[in-house]
């Protein structure tokens, strides 16, 4: 199989981050759009990026793009398209997807035509009229953006940031993905030192020190394209044994939680084990009045409470005016909150140093840095 166009969607925010990280991986013609990074590679980068990526949602393998301004445009430019390199005459071929400002609105009439056309494709290929879809899933996926369609097949299976370390998390989780672009942008090292006043479920701590240790997140875990035989799984093994030939043991990272929350506090040091890093990880309850400045430099990466209902806002308002108090400015300490708040740095007491606008989930927000 010879090269191919990969597609890593990404949350908003996070694209030049990611793009980072195909270019570190050696992804090819890297091109760079809201919410995704597409690139060129053999499978072989397929899987690289699956088991490397911190950033990304998904791995796609983009199989056609086409004006589909009607249902028969659509049709005729799916039935186009070389299915049959990838699904076989019994392999499942479930269709799912989405159309935004396009002629083409409704999704589940996109759906069945999509999914008529790589059945009149296979049909014809394998000269098939009916199809038992019995084997493992090639999940076909669709966007149609601007009266453009991508079809692609999904390689991933469930997504990237279930790392497999937080069966359990606290009522306001960060994604996975998010914590690990938030890392990137702050620059974490081999011998960094972060801390987290506001640990939750621990994953600032426990994606920063996979991060500072090379650990790649999708090295413990399974992915849907393992199952399709395209590659012998002899080369999925392989990948494994270099990632983890590639941590580093050496590393000097430590890192430092804290929680109002005792049991929250407990359930990041479980999270931490499950991923392997607790040894590294030095996680207590606390309250952040008594936060107290480190004798050595260290990164605070945080996303403190924030409310929806009044009372709970006042609350979180009174909260970063206790974070601005005991997060002083100082040689050495660098500091990066995530907040929705539009008055943060009000209530924080100064301007941030830099701001980037992210998204948590369907929550606009901004990353104040203070680094100077």
């Amino acid at each position: 199989m010879g090269t191919l166009t990969i597609c890593c969607p990404c949350l908003f925010g996070l694209e030049s981050v990611l793009s980072g990280e195909i270019k570190r991986m050696g992804g090819q013609n890297i091109q760079t759009t809201d919410g995704k990074v597409t690139f060129e590679g053999d499978f072989s980068m397929v899987i690289r990026a699956n088991i490397y990526l911190r950033t990304a949602e998904r791995v796609l393998i983009v199989l056609g793009s086409f004006p589909a301004r009607t249902f028969t445009e659509l049709f005729d430019g799916t039935v186009k398209l070389p299915f049959e390199d990838f699904i076989g005459s019994m392999d499942a071929f479930p269709v799912k997807g989405w159309s935004l400002n396009s002629q083409l609105h409704s999704v589940p009439d996109c759906q069945s035509i999509v999914k008529k056309a790589a059945v009149k494709r296979l049909g014809e290929m394998y000269r098939k009229s009916w199809f038992e879809e019995s084997g493992p899933a090639r999940q076909i996926q669709f966007s149609i953006l601007k009266d453009q369609a991508t079809i692609m097949l999904d390689t991933s299976g469930a997504p990237l940031h279930k790392r497999g370390y937080r069966q359990v998390s606290t009522l306001a989780p960060i994604k996975e993905t998010l914590a690990a672009g938030i890392i990137d942008l702050a620059h974490v090292r081999r011998d960094t030192v972060v801390m987290d006043p506001f640990c939750g479920s621990g994953t600032f701590l426990i994606e920063s020190a996979m991060h500072a240790m090379k650990i790649a997140p999708g090295m413990r875990r399974h992915f849907a394209a393992e199952r399709w035989g395209i590659v012998p799984e002899e080369r999925w093994t392989e990948i494994r044994k270099e990632a983890h030939a590639g941590i580093y043991r050496d590393s000097k990272f430590r890192g430092y939680g804290s929680d109002l929350d005792a049991e929250a506090a407990a359930l990041s040091l479980e999270n931490a084990k499950k991923a392997g890093v607790d040894s590294r990880l030095r996680i207590r309850q606390a309250d952040i009045a008594d936060f107290t400045l480190p004798d050595f430099p260290a990164a605070v990466i945080c996303n403190p409470p924030y409310g929806e209902r009044l009372l709970e806002i006042k609350q979180a308002e009174e909260l970063y005016r206790t974070m601005g108090r005991v997060f002083k400015p100082r040689e050495g300490m660098s500091y990066y909150i995530i907040s929705p708040h539009e008055e943060f740095e009000k209530l924080f007491g100064r301007p941030a140093d830099k701001r980037r606008k992210l998204y948590n989930g369907m929550i606009k927000c901004q990353l104040f840095m203070y680094f100077k």
